[in-house]
């Protein structure tokens, strides 16, 4: 069964009297243990499609399945629950408390979501740091990072929860060149691993060279469906 299935989706923004269809009649499936990345110019509906799958919208029409949920039928309560369970997320801004180090960063989606004792949680956060190389940084707070430290730490928060599925909504776009290729590949080997399904949405070549299944969509519609 797919981890990711989406049937004939779209989605309608109203905005005072103007529609803007952000995604038309879109259909396909993704596997466990994908490394997968949307792609398009601005405005094509790769955010849209990700929050879909991530619980944070839901379609105008069609239904959204993740890891056998029928997500799209979820309250608010049962998606924040469900996002808690089963997704992770990395954003291209990092979205990292600055009054909080790195330990209490990744530690945080466990306090907010997960019953774990504090030795329990001390030992999945140590893990998911030393899994990233930034174990000998987990007392230091973002200000004391670079770029592709933060996004690191933003990887290890990510996973310590130990999601099926992470979602990734251009998480190269603030980094250099060399941190960006850097964070592509820990990722993918956080895939192979782990076997967690990484969904990007992108304009970094570097993440479009790494995917191992490209959609390309335009004005919202897939054009492309391609496995590379």
């Amino acid at each position: 069964m797919a981890l990711v299935k989406i049937k004939n989706v779209s989605k309608t923004y109203l905005m005072g009297e103007v529609q803007t269809k952000a995604l038309q009649n879109v259909s396909l499936s993704i596997e466990d243990a994908s490394f997968v990345s949307f792609v398009g110019p601005s405005g094509s509906g790769k955010t849209t499609i990700l929050n879909l799958i991530g619980c944070l919208d839901k379609p105008t029409t069609g239904d959204v399945f993740v890891a056998g949920e029928q997500v799209n039928i979820l309250n608010r309560k049962q998606s924040a629950a469900f996002r808690g369970s089963v997704l992770g997320f990395i954003f291209q801004a990092f979205n990292l408390f600055s009054v909080l180090t790195t330990f209490e960063n990744v530690e945080y989606p466990l306090v907010m979501i997960k019953n774990e004792s504090i030795s329990k949680r001390k030992e999945m956060v140590l893990k998911a740091l030393e899994s990233v190389g930034m174990l000998d940084q987990k007392n230091k707070f973002p200000d004391q990072l670079s770029g592709g430290q933060k996004q690191r730490v933003a990887v290890a928060r990510a996973l310590v929860t130990q999601p099926k599925l992470v979602l990734a909504d251009e998480p190269t776009a603030n980094l250099d060149k060399k941190s960006a290729v850097n964070v592509i590949r820990l990722m993918r080997n956080m895939r192979d691993k782990f076997n967690t399904t990484f969904i990007f949405s992108t304009h970094d070549p570097g993440i479009m060279e790494e995917a191992e299944v490209l959609y390309t969509l335009e004005d919202g519609r897939l054009v492309c469906p391609a496995n590379k």
